[in-house]
């Protein structure tokens, strides 16, 4: 773990991060040394920076810290916290802020290979995704809602759970994106006023244009998640996952395009 470009394991008390959730984070998969798909993540890394109105981090600064962590890393998560740093009591932030970097380099999770040929089993949650048009998209490190969401269940055949927001739309799984597969094409949900702008949800979208796939990004309701003919979950170190089952609802995970699965990992390998 690096702290400010040092070797070390903890953080002041004080630290605005810890304090209050003042700040942001990134996770990203580690492959032969190389912290995959960087720029996009330092792209949101910056939006959020500009949200919470925080100084924009010095990217290059970052990028050589991640790679003196990453070095004979073969396959590995790289986390990068950024908080505002240390300031006193109150939630006004600091007039000169002095951000706290955070680099921790962890083993890759242990992911079913049966996942990616059968598809996972999901679960519908009860917690709800609150409005906050402000902060939807950034990944800041206010993530309460899906702790919650994640401490409904322990069976381990469950892979993932399904939250909706407080209108009942459907917005995302509790550690990934969601899309639907129908005649009509790909859908994916709003992210305009809850959840996380995801860099392989971004990627998806994109590699569905280059083979001229209809994506539809819309308010979608449990009825048409029910209807469609195949459902898949992405986030940067799982990829895209199909589903097998939500709930009662099964699923053909051989209807989730295999073009789009193949390009979508040529981007990922290709891109810096």
């Amino acid at each position: 773990m690096l702290i400010n470009g040092q070797p070390a394991d903890h953080i002041p008390v004080s630290d605005r991060g810890l304090q209050y959730g003042d700040g942001l984070f990134e996770t990203l998969a580690v492959i032969d040394s190389r912290p995959r798909l960087w720029e996009r993540h330092m792209a949101r890394l910056s939006r959020g920076e500009g949200v919470l109105g925080l100084p924009i981090s010095d990217k290059r600064q970052l990028r050589q810290e991640a790679d003196r962590l990453c070095t004979g890393c073969e396959r590995g998560v790289l986390k990068l916290i950024i908080t505002r740093g240390s300031g006193g009591r109150g939630y006004r932030p600091p007039e000169q802020a002095a951000p706290r970097r955070i680099l921790s380099l962890h083993d890759w999770p242990d992911y079913p290979q049966s996942w990616y040929r059968q598809g996972m089993r999901l679960r519908l949650c009860e917690t709800r995704w609150g409005h906050n048009p402000q902060l939807a998209g950034i990944k800041h490190l206010n993530r309460l809602e899906q702790v919650m969401a994640r401490q409904e269940w322990r069976d381990p055949g469950i892979a993932e759970g399904i939250m909706l927001d407080l209108e009942d739309r459907v917005i995302s799984a509790t550690q990934g994106n969601l899309f639907l597969v129908d005649d009509n094409g790909l859908h994916t949900p709003d992210l305009s006023r809850a959840g996380i702008s995801g860099v392989i949800r971004d990627l998806v979208i994109e590699s569905a244009g280059d083979l001229d796939m209809t994506v539809g990004i819309d308010e979608i309701t449990l009825e048409r998640v029910q209807q469609a003919d195949a459902l898949f979950v992405t986030n940067s170190i799982l990829g895209l996952c199909p589903v097998a089952a939500l709930e009662g609802w099964a699923y053909a995970p051989e209807r989730v395009p295999e073009s789009l699965r193949q390009t979508l990992e040529e981007r990922m390998r290709e891109l810096p």
